[in-house]
C-alpha cells in the first residue's frame, strides 16, 4: 500500500488481505475443515467424511492457514487419477472471504497437479453460486455442461449444477 493512508487501504479492501501459508491437508485438520465447510454449504461434511477423503489415495488437498503452523482458514480438496482431477470442494472461513484465499488455493493446486501429470480439472457448482462462479472464471474454468435440477435451494426448488473444465497442461 505504498503511500496510501491506512484508512484508504481499508476502504478499498486492500488492508484486509492478510498473508496465509499453504500446506498439504492432513487428517488432524478434519474438525477445522468440517467447520469451514459447514459455513460454506447447506449440507456440510462432517469430520469423519473429511478423514475418509483425506485418507483416500486418490485425494489431494491443500489447506490455507493464518500463519505457518496456524489454524486452517480455507482449503481445496480434489480427487482423481492421471490425467484428470475433480475439485470436490473449495471453502474459505467466513471471516476471511474476499481476501483471494480461494484463488490462491486453486492456483497452487494446479501447480502441484501439473507436476503430477494432471492435464484437466473438472468441477461441479450450483448455478447461482456467484462467489464460486467468479472464482472459477478468474482461475480459467469454462462451463461445459449443465445438470438441471441436480441441487435443491433452501426452499426445495430445483437448481442446476454447472459442470466446468480447465486444462492445466
Amino acid at each position: 500500500m505504498s503511500g496510501l493512508p491506512a484508512w484508504l487501504g481499508w476502504l478499498t479492501g486492500r488492508a484486509r488481505r492478510r498473508e496465509v501459508a499453504l500446506r498439504a491437508m492432513r487428517a488432524s485438520d478434519a474438525d477445522a475443515l468440517a467447520r469451514i465447510h459447514a459455513q460454506s454449504f447447506r449440507l456440510g461434511w462432517d469430520a469423519a467424511e473429511f478423514e475418509r477423503l483425506i485418507a483416500n489415495r486418490l485425494s489431494r488437498g491443500l489447506v490455507a492457514t493464518d500463519a505457518p503452523g496456524g489454524a486452517p482458514v480455507g482449503f481445496i480438496l480434489l480427487s482423481g487419477v492421471t490425467p484428470e482431477m475433480e475439485i470436490l470442494s473449495v471453502a474459505v472461513d467466513d471471516g476471511r472471504r474476499g481476501e483471494g484465499i480461494g484463488a490462491r488455493l486453486v492456483e497452487a493446486a494446479f501447480g502441484t497437479l501439473a507436476a503430477e501429470g494432471i492435464r484437466t480439472v473438472f468441477l461441479e457448482v450450483e448455478d447461482g453460486n456467484l462467489a464460486a462462479l467468479r472464482l472459477y472464471a478468474r482461475t480459467g474454468f469454462r462451463e461445459i455442461g449443465r445438470r438441471p435440477g441436480y441441487y435443491r435451494d433452501r426452499a426445495g426448488a430445483p437448481v442446476a449444477a454447472l459442470t466446468m473444465r480447465r486444462d492445466i497442461a
